[in-house]
Order: C-alpha cells, then structure tokens, then sequence
C-alpha cells in the first residue's frame, strides 16, 4: 500500500484524484485549507485509508509516517479565483510549491506538480506541445496564476536537478466534470447552470476563441499514469479535440434541452485565442490517450453531479 499525499485534495480535481487512488488500494492524506476546495466533495468518502488535515500549505507543513507520493494540485485554479485571491495564488505557486517540495524530499517520495496550459499563455504556437515556451504576459491581471504555475515548474526542476528529489509535471488543459462550482466562472459550468435554468447563455467576444476540453476522469488516469512513470519532464495531459467556446455554448443548450438563447460579452484583458494539446509525448511515454466524447462527458457530468446542484 503506498501514502499518497495531496495537496488541494478538497478541490475539484484532488477529490477526484482522492477516490482514484483509494480505489486502486492506496493510503491517502488529503491536505487542504478549504480556500477554493470544499468538504462536500469528500464528504462522500468513508474508507479507513482516507485522512484529511486543514493546513495552508504556503507554511510548513509534515505528515506522518511514510510517503510515496505528494500531489501537489492545491492554487486557485479559476479566473474568478486567482483574480480574487492573486497574492495568495502567487504565494502557493511559490511557498506552497517549496513546502510540498521539501516534504517530498524529506520522505523520498515521488513528487508531481499539477502545472496548467496557461504556461502557454496566448499561444503563437498551435497545437501547444511541451517543447513551447509559451506568449504569456507576466503583468496582466491573469499573470499571477500563470507565472505562479511557470515558478512552480523551474522550482520543481531546481528540486530535481540540485537536490535529486524525483519529480514529474503535468500541464492540464481545460478540465470538466462532476464536483466543479456552478459558479466557479469557468466555460462548462457556467454554461451548465445558464442552461439550466433556461437563462441567456454568457458567451465572452465572438465565441471564436477555442478550448480542448477533458472529462476529469481521463484527466485523473493520466496524472496518476504520470506519476508513476519515473518520467521527469512536463507531459501535457488534454483531450485534443478542439471547439470554439460558441459551439460548446451550443452544445450544452442541445443536451440540456434548453430554452436559453446566446448573449455575447466582451472578451477578458489576455483571454487566449486558442488552446488545444499536442499530446503526442502522453501517448510515447505514458501510453495515455482521453476515452470520453465531449457530449459523453457532459452526460455524465449532469448525471452525476445532479442537475438540482448544477443549477445553484
């Protein structure tokens, strides 16, 4: 049985990755200061190798016993978040990534760091492979989750080359699924609870700009496929399918049955063009490629987040 320790593990995406890891016969510690996360997404969670601690991980922190793994997945994730919230995202990426990073090396354990797409920025490259440096604006408003995300990857390979601390980075594109806030600002649930609530759905510019959106549990096989690789170099986890924010706007309205006609608004300071994986080396190394369709996923994602919820 291995420890794996994650970070955010009350978000949306550590909770997801919370239930992977118990059902494949793993001890898991969940650290998480509940700033973004939520204990509704693990209330649900009764299995004896399960701990959770309240901790702000931009302090020291330790764990007890031995760890295998840290996952490191906790930042303010969504605009609505990091906007709010941009010297502590910033703190995260920054002590929050030292922090998790010491305790791996402490217990030599494997180290991962959930690293994002928006290292690209506005990508003048496409698709982005991992080879990209990106186009990113370091003073705009969304700077501070993308270069806290970019700090977070050179401290995670200082680790690894001056300290000899095994790590892995995953950059995630657009993810969706059960356990995301209606009112997170993201494209999908926002979309999800305009729909259904037959309310005008909220579509920023033109709807041209593009996105690559993953169901969360390809999403999760592929981070734990990454951490278990022994590969050290940023992998680019991604459904590579890509379609315009209009056309996904348009889908959501068809499968949820919707009344809701299409507003337009005006387009966020650096809201990136387009956005969709090159996920070639995924496939090379990890042997990784996403299962579930778009109109599948958001199927299961109204199945199982319940459509009462999903409508708050």
């Amino acid at each position: 049985m291995s420890t794996c320790v994650i970070t955010g593990g009350a978000g949306f995406l550590g909770s997801h990755l919370c239930d992977a890891l118990l059902a494949r016969g793993n001890r898991v510690v969940c650290v998480d200061n509940l700033e973004t996360g939520s204990l509704e997404n693990i209330a649900h969670i009764s299995d004896e190798n399960f701990v959770y601690l309240n901790v702000d991980i931009t302090q020291p922190f330790y764990i007890d016993g031995n760890v295998d793994f840290v996952y490191h997945l906790a930042s303010p994730a969504s605009p609505i978040d990091y906007l709010r919230l941009p010297l502590h995202t910033l703190k995260v990426g920054a002590y929050g990534t030292h922090n998790a990073l010491g305790l791996a090396k402490f217990k030599r354990a494997r180290f991962l760091i959930a690293s994002t797409s928006e290292v690209y920025g506005d990508p003048e490259i496409h698709p982005q492979p991992e080879s990209y440096w990106g186009n990113v604006n370091p003073i705009g408003p969304r700077g501070v989750y993308d270069e806290a995300k970019r700090y977070a990857e050179a401290l995670t390979m200082a680790y690894h080359r001056q300290q000899g601390v095994d790590t892995a980075i995953v950059r995630i594109f657009n993810t969706y699924g059960p356990r995301m806030r209606p009112h997170d600002g993201r494209a999908v649930p926002t979309f999800l609870r305009q729909a259904l609530q037959d309310q005008p759905v909220t579509v920023f510019g033109d709807g041209s700009q593009t996105r690559s959106f993953c169901y969360v549990d390809d999403l999760i096989n592929g981070i734990i496929a990454l951490a278990e690789s022994g590969y050290s170099d940023p992998v680019n986890i991604g459904n590579p399918t890509e379609l315009s924010l209009l056309e996904m706007a348009q889908t959501v309205i068809e499968i949820t049955e919707s009344r809701s006609e299409i507003v337009f608004e005006p387009l966020p300071i650096d809201d990136p063009k387009v956005r969709q994986p090159d996920i070639t080396l995924a496939g090379q190394v990890l042997g990784w490629t996403p299962q579930v369709d778009l109109r599948e996923g958001l199927k299961k994602t109204l199945e199982l987040a319940g459509v009462e919820r999903l409508a708050r």
